[in-house]
């Protein structure tokens, strides 16, 4: 939250889990990278020295995982890199055991089978957000097509669960019906954040904590970092270069200097990553702007991408901060979950959700510069 609260700080937290439990749960096992370009660094750190790049299809070792990052090798590489990019390897997929970049291109049997184009994708028991979370699908798995309506599509899994899901996601020749369904079609308009710069703003940090959760005492700028260094590699992915405000625990910028950082970068939006809390049972994330030409349609679709996290969204609202009034650039201020509330800091916690909410955001300023350019 943007207020500072001055409590004792408290345990310790628990380490994050990692990448969720759809794709494989423990380290030395092999995996493969299910985004287009990886970034391997030399430190579980977005800030650290970059090694270079892993493509799509790599197979990888991994012997070690913290904070959302894994410690892998294979492609040539040694480095650590973000988990959620990182699918199980199939086992019947092949593989030179050399990091080479696996060939996903089907064969005969696989006729019908459609590829999945996004990380972390929820499954669902019908056609909206508003259904029960059954599971979820990332970039290399594979489904066939059962039905669709309106913006949702009914498939069967590899492994023969059968849900809902966003269309969206369906790579291939998915026709999907112009109905007036919950989400958007496959054939919706993005934008295209190809060489847009975007400035991230992870609040709080040094001797700052931000908002302390009052079940397991999750400090908020962890949250920050981890929520913002996955949006970071989000939108890299998508082809825009990101500046951060701050990189590492102990780095605590004055407000006026993370408006500087992104003004010096020349960057194209701003969003500032907090988490919230409140005296009551107050649950679900906020969008806060403050100038209604300026931030508002950027508040706007973003906050809209922000529906489909399984924290209710709460809208968006004028937020007099320094961060947004000082700002020349479009800005934002996210708060994702309120760390008072039992219920939302379990949730907030979890590496799945930070993704999911990280996905959510990228996918809201693509939908921003759609329609600045339209």
């Amino acid at each position: 939250m943007i207020r500072r609260l001055t409590l004792p700080l408290l345990a310790l937290l628990l380490a994050l889990p990692f990448w969720s439990a759809e794709a494989a749960t423990a380290a030395g096992k092999s995996y493969k990278v299910g985004t287009n370009s990886l970034a391997v660094r030399e430190d579980a750190d977005s800030g650290s020295a970059l090694k270079g790049y892993l493509k799509q299809g790599t197979t990888v070792q991994v012997t070690e995982e913290k904070y959302g990052w894994a410690k892998l090798s294979g492609g040539g590489l040694k480095g650590w890199a973000a988990a959620h990019f990182l699918v199980a390897a199939s086992g019947s997929a092949s593989s030179s055991g050399s990091g080479a970049s696996v060939t996903t291109a089907s064969t005969s049997k696989d006729s019908g089978w459609k590829s999945i184009s996004g990380s972390g994708v929820r499954l669902r028991s019908g056609p909206g957000t508003g259904y029960g979370i059954l599971g979820s699908v990332t970039t290399g798995d594979r489904v066939k097509v059962l039905k669709q309506e309106g913006g949702w599509t009914r498939v069967t899994t590899e492994s023969g669960q059968t849900a809902w899901m966003s269309s969206q996601y369906i790579g291939g020749s998915v026709a999907v019906s112009s109905g007036s369904g919950l989400g958007p079609t496959a054939g919706s308009s993005r934008g295209s954040l190809q060489g847009k710069l975007i400035a991230i703003d992870p609040g709080h940090g040094g001797n700052d904590p931000g908002m302390i959760g009052t079940t397991h005492g999750t400090e908020e700028k962890d949250l920050t970092l981890s929520t913002s260094q996955l949006l970071a590699e989000e939108l890299r992915s998508l082809g825009a270069r990101v500046v951060l405000t701050r990189v590492k625990d102990g780095e605590k910028p004055a407000l006026a200097e993370r408006v500087r950082t992104a003004a010096a970068a020349a960057a194209d939006a701003f969003v500032s990553v907090h988490y919230n809390s409140a005296k009551n049972q107050a649950s679900g994330t906020l969008v806060f702007y403050y100038s209604k030409s300026k931030d508002a349609p950027l508040a706007h679709a973003v906050e809209e991408r922000l529906q489909g996290l399984s924290l209710r969204s709460n809208g968006i609202a004028f937020g007099d901060y320094h961060v947004l009034r000082e700002n020349r650039l479009p800005a934002v201020l996210l708060e994702l979950g309120f760390l008072s509330n039992a219920t939302d800091e379990k949730e907030t916690r979890t590496a799945s959700y930070q993704k999911a909410a990280a996905r959510a955001i990228a996918e809201g300023l693509q939908d921003y510069f759609a329609r600045k350019s339209s």
